[in-house]
């Protein structure tokens, strides 16, 4: 697979002495540099991820209201639901306080809406029951900033109300509740926004225990899940919950949780972020979008084995399920696709998709297409829709410039649902495609690195394992994508039945085992014996005892310098550590002298002047010669430039270039 557009950072900074000497290892002190971390102070409070991150939760706007009327519930022995959604986030919610409030005597139902007959977030319908079966209090768990008819529905009920949610609000709309707890309401100075409603859910339970310590270790496995499942941004606070979670899901996983993990042949002793995301979170998604969420609400909440055994089987029959009706609609998706325009955002509707899987389709065309995708689901006139977003647009923003065409609307920048009339389709998607275009975000490129490889010292096990502090990765922490550019690749077999490559590169006399999952090898476009440009995330491979680098691929092509060569030709400042293993010697140049002296003009483009490359050189010498020649006087200039005759002996050793890259060679 050959993927032109690659951001390679080819200019590569000194790490500061005193990172080195704090005991960072280099290949880490390179990765927190690349993230704009250059000193110690700053590498320490990244990389901090203890409960010193947590803020009072009491400091959050209606918190105080909040935990005063449920004490009053639990005194008057009161009835309380507590009302969450029926995604990852949701659910998590719902259990952590559905089961802290039952820990404190109080007489709780959960309730999760049914994505088909109700949708997202309250309903009156709902609230009606609840006054029916004696309940006084609704608590909503990641949900409710935009219920401002229910609130006030529920109020003439004569039921109270606490919202918590983290989705984004509407300016001057927010609901009238006892209390409103949502770090992005105008009113909140919390110091920390990017709470995930499980998270928010957590908050409020520790303001009501008056303590975290206790409630953050029975819960935080809970939050892990709800808070990676969400894609929340994981640093400060979430870092925090993630990284404690993360323990607990490795040493004493709930018997939900161990089941699901046990079901999908997940050993929970390795379990990372990334086993929530692709392996619990589409498991836990699955019974909320095929409308059967209380069964993943008692998965979570079983106390026995045998209970979560069960119930794990149910839940991964119904996410076996789920994949074949994502399938089905994605490629009925992506021929329609293939006949409209997509340079703009990708609207599409149909009465035949099921609702609870759209946003998993709308996700996978937004990823093909690189452009934001909406998929409504179409009943009897309306639609219900599920926004996905890419390359950091705005989706909140952009549905509230359309608003005028949205029956209602809710969610945050990368993910939101929305609410439409069949027959103003076409209406909202001109007003998305005119904002889109107004606020089109810049071209992300296919493949970015974090940093350019050329010292292979760098992926030793001490380095690689190092790379552990970085933990947990997620949105905001991506796992750092390290390249090497001009290896040779030695072999390449297929495994996994053909699905895989396994790969031998050497580089500077150094070999590493590389994997590439997806990809077989018919598709990979390079052969045994190419040069190659790789990029990958290292890791620490175990089989049979032995530890071994072992690099995941997540590109890889045969080595493409022309970006690196236009550097090298015009810019003021050459990437030295890039371009240094390629510095010329006097055969070098006594080369390339000969196959330009001839020539009356050089060319002015790159492609016109690399024409004159000598093939026993390689292209990036030749380019450096070019440069030392025209600083010499020896040429006039590089581009559209001539031979000038001189008539005095040049050293071209001593020119700038040569000396700096020979210093480089040198350290």
């Amino acid at each position: 697979m050959k993927f032109d557009d690659w951001k390679i950072p080819y200019d590569i900074p000194d790490v500061p002495q005193e990172m080195l000497s704090a005991g960072l290892t280099p290949l880490l002190a390179q990765i927190l540099l690349s993230r704009g971390i250059s000193n110690v102070e700053e590498a320490t409070e990244k990389l901090r991820s203890d409960s010193s991150l947590l803020f009072n939760p009491l400091d959050i706007a209606g918190m105080k209201e909040a935990v005063e009327r449920i004490k009053t519930a639990i005194q008057n022995g009161e009835k309380i639901a507590v009302y969450g959604d029926y995604d990852v986030d949701g659910i998590t919610s719902t259990c952590l306080l559905t089961d802290y409030l039952r820990s404190r005597g109080v007489d709780v139902t959960p309730y999760i809406p049914d994505r088909a007959e109700e949708g997202y977030g309250l309903n009156c319908n709902a609230l009606q029951t609840f006054a029916q079966e004696g309940i006084t209090l609704v608590i909503t768990v990641d949900c409710g900033i935009t219920a401002t008819e229910e609130a006030d529905f529920a109020r003439d009920l004569g039921i109270d109300m606490i919202i918590t949610d983290h989705h984004e609000c509407k300016e001057n709309e927010i609901p009238h509740a006892v209390a409103v707890i949502d770090c992005k309401q105008p009113s909140d100075t919390y110091a920390y926004k990017n709470l995930a409603g499980v998270g928010t859910a957590f908050k409020l339970v520790c303001a009501l225990d008056g303590s975290y310590e206790k409630v953050l270790e029975d819960y935080c496995d809970l939050i892990a899940i709800g808070t990676v499942a969400d894609v929340m941004i994981l640093d400060g606070e979430n870092r925090c919950y993630v990284t404690k979670g993360l323990q607990k899901l490795r040493t004493s996983p709930r018997p939900g949780v161990k089941a699901l993990l046990d079901k999908a042949n997940v050993n929970y002793e390795t379990v990372s972020a990334a086993s929530i995301s692709f392996t619990l979170s589409p498991r836990i998604n699955a019974a909320g979008r095929l409308n059967q969420a209380s069964l993943a609400l008692g998965l979570l909440m079983s106390k026995t084995e045998q209970e979560a055994d069960t119930l794990a089987e149910e839940l991964c029959e119904l996410n076996r399920k789920r994949q074949d009706i994502e399938t089905y609609i994605w490629q009925q998706a992506s021929a329609e696709v293939g006949k409209l325009d997509t340079s703009s955002p990708i609207v599409l509707s149909s009465s035949e998709w099921h609702q609870g899987v759209i946003g998993i389709a709308a996700s996978r065309l937004a990823e093909q297409y690189n452009v934001p995708t909406i998929m409504i689901y179409l009943n009897k006139g309306r639609g219900k829709g599920s926004c996905r977003s890419y390359g950091g647009f705005n989706l909140f923003e952009a549905l509230k410039a359309c608003s005028d065409s949205l029956e209602s609307f809710g969610g945050h920048a990368l993910a939101a649902g929305l609410n439409i009339r069949e027959e103003n389709i076409p209406a909202f998607k001109k007003l998305l495609c005119e904002y889109y275009q107004e606020h089109k975000p810049e071209n992300v490129p296919k493949v970015q690195c974090d940093f350019l490889i050329t010292d292979p010292a760098l992926l030793s096990e001490e380095n690689v394992r190092s790379m552990d502090l970085l933990e947990p990765f997620g949105n905001g922490n991506a796992k750092p994508v390290l390249c090497i550019l001009d290896a040779t690749l030695e072999e390449a077999v297929s495994i996994g039945n053909g699905r895989h490559s396994k790969l031998l590169i050497s580089y500077k006399g150094v070999k590493f085992h590389c994997v590439f999952f997806s990809h077989a090898i018919s598709h990979l476009g390079v052969s045994k014996g190419d040069a190659v440009d790789l990029a990958f995330t290292p890791q620490i491979n175990e089989y049979y005892g032995v530890s071994s680098v072992q690099l995941v691929l997540c590109a890889i092509r045969k080595h493409c310098p022309e970006e690196l060569l236009d550097n090298i030709l015009c810019s003021d400042h050459i990437p030295g550590k890039a371009v240094s293993d390629y510095c010329p010697e006097r055969s070098d140049f006594v080369m390339v002298w000969k196959s330009i002296r001839t020539q009356s003009v050089f060319g002015n483009t790159t492609d016109e002047i690399l024409s004159l490359s000598p093939s026993q050189v390689k292209k990036e010498k030749y380019c450096i010669c070019m440069r030392a020649f025209h600083e010499a006087g020896l040429i006039s200039s590089i581009y559209g430039g001539h031979i000038v005759e001189v008539t005095e002996k040049v050293n071209l050793e001593e020119t700038t270039i040569i000396r700096k890259l020979k210093e480089i060679q040198e350290k």
